[in-house]
């Protein structure tokens, strides 16, 4: 699923998590990033209610375009090696 853009935040989250497992439950398990120029927090809890939904089916979620606030926030939370796919 590549996500529209430009920005993944509290305002847009409910919608664009609802996307994004719909796109897991569906088989889709790349998540592109590469058209989002701004994350908030409402990011990094997007991706973990997908790896969630991935993990749960018994398959692995992959990240690719993933823009550096949305890494830093990672890091900030210590998720950084569930967003990196380690």
């Amino acid at each position: 699923m590549k996500l529209a853009g430009p920005a993944v935040t509290n305002a847009n989250a409910a919608e664009i998590v609802a996307a994004g497992r719909a796109a897991v439950r569906a088989g889709d398990l790349t998540i592109d990033f590469s058209a989002v120029t701004r994350c908030d927090t409402a990011a990094v809890a997007c991706v973990l209610d997908w790896l969630r939904e991935a993990r749960a089916a018994g398959r692995r979620l992959e990240l690719v375009g993933v823009p550096a606030d949305l890494r830093s926030l990672a890091g900030l939370y210590n998720v950084e090696a569930l967003i990196e796919g380690r």
